[in-house]
């Protein structure tokens, strides 16, 4: 069995990889979303040369290649990990579909319903809107844990409103009660001394976590952070490079580790964070903030290590551009949410949705 085929099927927000092998199997992956139609033309020339006429069963020895060889030894950097998500998640699909089995199976685990904290993306809600909406998405779907975003995204220590941060985190308590799970997201927004003082709010008012404080690159800050307080302090989305990846783990600078499938380069990959959380003993939460086919893969990850957090990260935003993107749709139902169980991702992409992308391929003759 080689790899014959490789497809990209791309908009602005979202883009598909097929892979395709000479016995006819197929599988389906996703690169990291956002101007991603840029990463699908990095799938066809950096990454496509290196998958075509290789055996896709191969996984992890050839994500380590497309890294870590000389192919690309000038080219190292976030797009060329989000494009070899792209192709090695289609090739885990199609390990999945040749053995029968789902994704996470094949790698010590079984599909079953797993709980979700419902995570908010908005700053420009007000502190009362957040809770009543959050109040009512408990009472329609059973979620009892929720995240919600404060300061801003590489803020310096700004506000997205004047005094927002201190209102939500209060009214958020308030309306929710004592029995919520409550986690909050700073996005790179504080200096370690303000992030300081944000966590002893968060801790004065039951949050148990708190994610990317400090600038994410800056890990000696994020490290001060978590010495300094009790609660959790979580991070690592947006973190790719294996060095990086040791330093943060191996300090380490986080509680909780939170790699996102589609920008550290793929299943396999993060795997390999995965394992290296696990020797450490730290638990691992993937980053799944949107329900493209990142949801899913997070899901099969999740269902199958042994250090996987208690709850899965589900976006309340309604975006129409991922919801039409495959079925079935994963539902949220009393706080749990029930993965695919079918063969590899156990998941279809909507033929539609398709029609619409950009599609560009290369194949083993070029």
């Amino acid at each position: 069995m080689i790899i014959e085929r490789i497809e990209t099927y791309a908009n602005d927000a979202l883009c598909v990889v097929k892979v395709y092998t000479d016995d006819g199997v197929y599988g389906v992956g996703q690169t990291a979303p956002f101007d991603a139609d840029i990463t699908a033309l990095i799938v066809h020339r950096r990454m496509a040369p290196i998958y075509l006429g290789k055996d896709p069963r191969r996984m992890e020895e050839l994500a380590r290649e497309a890294i870590f060889g000389a192919s690309n030894h000038k080219f190292m950097g976030s797009h060329l990990y989000r494009a070899l998500a792209g192709v090695d998640t289609a090739l885990w699909d199609i390990a999945g579909k040749v053995a029968g089995k789902p994704v996470c199976a094949l790698i010590g685990g079984q599909p079953r319903p797993l709980a979700v904290y419902g995570s908010s993306m908005l700053r420009s809600i007000t502190p009362e809107a957040e809770a009543e909406r959050l109040v009512k998405i408990r009472a329609e779907n059973g979620t009892t844990a929720f995240k919600i975003r404060i300061g801003q995204e590489c803020g310096g220590n700004d506000d997205a409103q004047p005094g927002r941060t201190e209102a939500i985190i209060r009214t958020v308590r308030e309306k929710l009660g004592d029995g919520a799970c409550l986690l909050a997201d700073a996005n790179s927004g504080y200096t370690p001394e303000r992030a300081i003082e944000i966590g002893r709010m968060l801790e004065a008012n039951g949050y148990s976590h708190f994610e990317e404080p400090c600038p994410w690159w800056e890990f000696a800050s994020t490290a001060k952070v978590r010495e300094a307080l009790t609660m959790d302090v979580a991070g690592g989305e947006e973190v790719f490079d294996e060095h990086h990846w040791r330093t943060i783990i191996d300090r380490p600078a986080v509680d909780i580790v939170q790699p996102d499938v589609c920008y550290t380069g793929g299943f396999s990959r993060l795997l390999w964070v995965a394992r290296q959380a696990e020797a450490r003993a730290l638990p691992c939460t993937p980053h799944s903030a949107n329900h493209s086919l990142l949801f899913v893969f997070t899901l099969h990850l999740m269902a199958a290590i042994p250090n996987a957090g208690p709850r899965v990260e589900s976006s309340i935003e309604d975006d129409r551009r991922m919801r039409d993107l495959y079925t079935p749709w994963p539902q949220v139902r009393n706080g749990v949410v029930n993965m695919p169980t079918g063969p590899g991702w156990g998941v279809e992409v909507n033929g539609d949705w398709l029609k619409k992308a950009t599609c560009q391929v290369s194949t083993k003759s070029r």
